[in-house]
């Protein structure tokens, strides 16, 4: 039917206060259940990433229960075969998702290439999802200003309530919403693990992997 574009990390580790590595990636959840959502209904996926690298899984998300990710992801030849943001045209999209993990708050978060593909699908009212740590994709979009593309918009995101009850608050040396609001995105806040979606014109975020089902499905139906 359509195709969708995954922007997605290409970074295995976050960088803390202390100057460590925290190995990390995306959040298997939030990349295989709307993939499985959107393959459904009989849409095409194409992943693209900074440089063209493969999007390194975080391994802490296919503990326990969630290890039945693995198979979804290992089984979707679209992850292991990622375009380069840079080659990436819009008009070939119907529509664009952004998976968390706390890769994005190392690379997508300054990465201008990634901003400018999301300012002009945002600009070009193409459906445009991100859930947990993605939006931290948002904060490269600005304009020659430093405005961002996104300020006064409705979103939601993963929260300083949630990052401090993961036991990583303390060690970041930024919070998502905090930087979201700063940039002048009004962050909803819904209750901690519970799926939470916020919809603002063509945008639909997602606050946690417990939203990522949620978030696919607000996006289908905008398609």
């Amino acid at each position: 039917m359509s195709k969708i574009l995954f922007i997605m990390t290409g970074a295995d580790a976050w960088t803390l206060k202390d100057g460590s590595k925290h190995p990390t990636g995306f959040w298997a959840e939030e990349a295989a259940v709307p993939y499985q959502e959107f393959k459904k209904a009989g849409h095409e996926i194409v992943v693209a990433t900074p440089g063209g690298v493969v999007s390194p899984v975080d391994e802490g998300s296919l503990a326990g229960e969630n290890a039945k990710f693995r198979a979804i992801l290992e089984a979707a030849p679209e992850f292991r075969d990622p375009i380069a943001l840079a080659d990436v045209d819009l008009a070939d999209y119907a529509a664009v998702y952004v998976p968390g993990g706390h890769g994005p708050m190392e690379d997508l978060a300054v990465d201008a290439r990634s901003g400018e593909l999301l300012a002009t699908a945002l600009r070009a009212g193409t459906p445009l999802g991100v859930v947990c740590h993605g939006p931290a994709a948002l904060l490269a979009a600005v304009d020659a200003d430093g405005r961002n593309a996104f300020a006064g918009y409705r979103v939601t995101a993963f929260t300083n309530a949630e990052e401090t009850q993961a036991g990583n608050a303390d060690k970041a040396i930024w919070l998502l919403e905090d930087r979201l609001n700063e940039a002048g995105v009004k962050v909803e806040a819904g209750a901690p693990w519970s799926s939470h979606v916020e919809v603002d014109r063509n945008l639909v975020t997602g606050q946690n992997p417990q939203s990522s089902e949620a978030v696919a499905e607000a996006l289908l139906r905008q398609l």
